[in-house]
């Protein structure tokens, strides 16, 4: 009878092993993103049940004894957000406000980033790289600031130069008509740096021989960049448009809260819903209705998602999320 040769019957045992110690690994490098999201995103959404109650404190004042004992109120809640005389300005501020971002920040973003990878010199594309980037990392406040200089009636840089010229000085924070450009030139400046990056980065990924061979057949820089650079940029520029898409009924509300100072003149230019929630809340301290906004908001903003993943599925299935 032949032997069996002891190496053999030992293999399968140590790649099991060696399967199991790399999952291990791999598990171990998602635990700490899995455990951030079950304890920051799952976990809170508990909370929702505050968007249906008046929640008030109770004794003992701890927070699962004052949700059980607030009076559940169903949807009266949601109702202040429908019955103010400002709901379909501050609605409207927000869809045309997130529509000019997305529609601007896409354009911009992947010409920037065209332009970028088209740079010889590495130095100088890194460099306009890191400043255009820098902004993001900049809080609303400090940005707020950057403008007042600017903008101040007082002491700032554009009526100083308008009293030199003799012009008009135009008071910036009393004058609402100026605040659309002005916002979505701050919100372009902030932002518009990363999505570059996200740009470019997919970019530098495409294969370089299908630009040589287009280079061979006569293709000009143009014609390289619309047949070969953006038909490789499609999926991504989709995915990224259907995740900005969710966000059309939210509102960035250091953008619009901070830039301004706050500003009662600018109301109508610059009240969205994030504002308009947070100043109800000041003068009424109802949690609830503060939560029934921000689930309100989310719930329109995941129809919104799965509308436009379904709309380009239909059209493009491999640009879909799902």
């Amino acid at each position: 009878m032949r032997a069996i040769n002891p190496s053999l019957s030992r293999r399968p045992t140590s790649m099991v092993s060696s399967k199991r110690k790399k999952a291990l690994l791999l598990c171990s490098m998602a635990a700490p993103g899995a455990i951030w999201l079950l304890l920051l995103r799952y976990l809170p959404m508990f909370g929702i049940v505050l968007a249906f109650k008046d929640y008030r404190a109770f004794k003992p004042n701890t927070f699962w004894n004052n949700i059980v004992k607030s009076e559940w109120l169903g949807f009266k809640n949601f109702d202040f957000l429908f019955k103010s005389p400002d709901t379909g300005r501050m609605i409207a501020n927000t869809l045309l406000y997130n529509i000019t971002f997305i529609l601007l920040g896409l354009v911009i973003a992947v010409a920037f980033a065209i332009m970028l990878s088209e740079l010889t010199n590495r130095f100088a594309a890194k460099t306009y790289q890191t400043l255009m980037f820098f902004p993001y990392f900049l809080s609303w406040v400090v940005a707020s600031y950057f403008l007042l200089a600017f903008l101040d009636s007082t002491s700032g840089m554009v009526p100083n130069m308008q009293k030199l010229a003799g012009q008009e000085v135009i008071d910036w924070y009393q004058s609402p008509g100026y605040w659309p450009a002005i916002l979505v030139g701050a919100n372009l400046w902030k932002n518009i740096g990363y999505s570059t990056v996200l740009y470019l980065a997919a970019i530098t990924g495409i294969d370089r021989t299908q630009y040589e061979a287009a280079a061979v057949d006569g293709a000009t820089k143009w014609q390289q960049i619309r047949h070969v650079t953006l038909p490789n940029l499609r999926t991504m520029i989709i995915i990224l448009f259907i995740l900005n898409v969710g966000k059309i009924f939210n509102a960035d509300f250091g953008l619009f809260y901070n830039v301004p100072l706050n500003s009662g003149s600018l109301y109508s230019t610059t009240q969205v819903i994030d504002t308009y929630v947070y100043r109800a809340y000041m003068n009424s301290g109802s949690i609830g209705m503060s939560s029934a906004a921000g689930l309100l908001q989310n719930v329109v903003g995941f129809a919104c998602i799965i509308a436009a993943n379904s709309i380009v599925r239909r059209f493009d299935p491999d640009s879909s999320l799902f």
